[in-house]
């Protein structure tokens, strides 16, 4: 079997000794007689594997333990309306920067639960770098600051962290395991599994103990952090295979990649490769700006519509999939999250230099 290399901004390639090891359990997980998928979420065989997840992940991120660990369905879409509704507590009002798609849908969400203040969008330059932010614009009353730390679609992140007075809550979905963090810096991380953590179907909630358990009025139980908090994330059914893949992806990192400064230096190694390409032609442009270019995703342009196209009809038949920008976007996009190898990278920058030699 050929795998392909798989540039998608989500799901995304997943770390092959996982998949292997994933697949010689599916039938049967240690001497349990069933497979992960079947097993109860009750029962002590999974008790182990999602207690040991979590405890993976506090070890791999270095997470205080003043921070719970939630494990949530719903995917990061479903923090949009969550975070306020469990956040907006004091004087119903929070700060937010828009800094790409997912930071506008997230601040058009919150607008439904209280008073949002806008403190700064990039929308003007299409989203190309992260927007200057006046300390002046944030609400000294304000809840929390909410950020998309890394944006999928645009190709920018934050390489500084903005200061305010109040808690910073961070969209880390498609940078979370990417490089370390300083959890203590943040009030509330959010992240979808499906880019560097393991498959669709699970959002992980990292959120500090004093932000849990004063919500909105009247808010639904399964909208409530503190019904995952007291429950183990186990009020309902969680999503149990994805919470073992997770626990697998962990392992990877820390055992096979040197933890999260291994896998920091690994991921610059990648995206080198690409960015050092893309300044030394002319053929093709970088999107995002030098100072805030994303090492998760890269988007980059032709120039011509049609050219960008047959680049990526020509990029699949040799192998190079999903490598299509998003329409806000057009060109192309290489989504390089943590389990795309190198070789991947420098296989694409070939393909890459060998289309530009046929279309100049």
């Amino acid at each position: 079997m050929s795998r392909i290399y798989n540039f998608s901004a989500g799901p995304s390639t997943l770390p092959k000794p996982v998949l292997h090891r994933a697949a010689s359990e599916l039938v049967e997980y240690g001497s349990s007689g069933q497979s992960v998928m079947e097993m109860s979420h009750r029962s002590p065989e999974y008790d182990e594997i999602i207690t040991k997840c979590q405890s993976l992940l506090r070890c791999v991120m270095n997470i205080p333990d003043n921070y719970k660990v939630l494990f949530i369905q719903g995917g990061a879409s479903m923090q949009f309306s969550m975070v306020p509704q469990n956040l907006l507590s004091g004087s119903g009002k929070a700060d937010y920067i828009v800094s790409g798609m997912f930071s506008k849908k997230a601040y058009d969400e919150a607008c439904r639960f209280g008073k949002i203040n806008l403190v700064a969008t990039g929308k003007e330059y299409n989203f190309t770098r992260i927007p200057d932010i006046d300390p002046a614009k944030y609400d000294p009353e304000a809840d929390y600051l909410h950020i998309c730390e890394n944006n999928t679609v645009f190709g920018t992140r934050f390489t500084q962290l903005p200061r305010s007075s109040a808690p910073l809550v961070a969209d880390l979905s498609s940078c979370i395991l990417s490089e370390p963090i300083d959890v203590t810096k943040y009030g509330l991380i959010y992240a979808g599994a499906q880019k560097n953590m393991g498959p669709a179907g699970l959002c992980v909630v990292i959120a500090r103990e004093d932000l849990i358990g004063n919500p909105q009025p009247g808010l639904a139980t399964m909208l409530d952090y503190n019904t995952y908090a007291e429950n183990d994330s186990m009020y309902n059914t969680p999503p149990t295979y994805a919470i073992y893949i997770m626990g697998m992806v962990l392992r990877w990192i820390e055992e096979e990649m040197g933890g999260l400064a291994g896998m920091k230096a690994y991921n610059e190694k990648k995206a080198g490769v690409l960015y050092d390409y893309l300044d030394t032609t002319s053929f093709y442009r970088a999107v995002a700006e030098p100072a805030c270019r994303s090492i998760m995703n890269v988007t980059f342009v032709t120039g011509d519509a049609d050219r960008d196209k047959a680049f990526c009809l020509q990029a699949q038949k040799a192998g190079f999939y999903n490598l299509k920008g998003h329409r806000s976007v057009g060109g192309m996009r290489a989504s390089i999250y943590n389990a795309m190898p190198i070789a991947g990278v420098e296989k694409l920058v070939a393909f890459m230099k060998e289309f530009e030699a046929a279309n100049k």
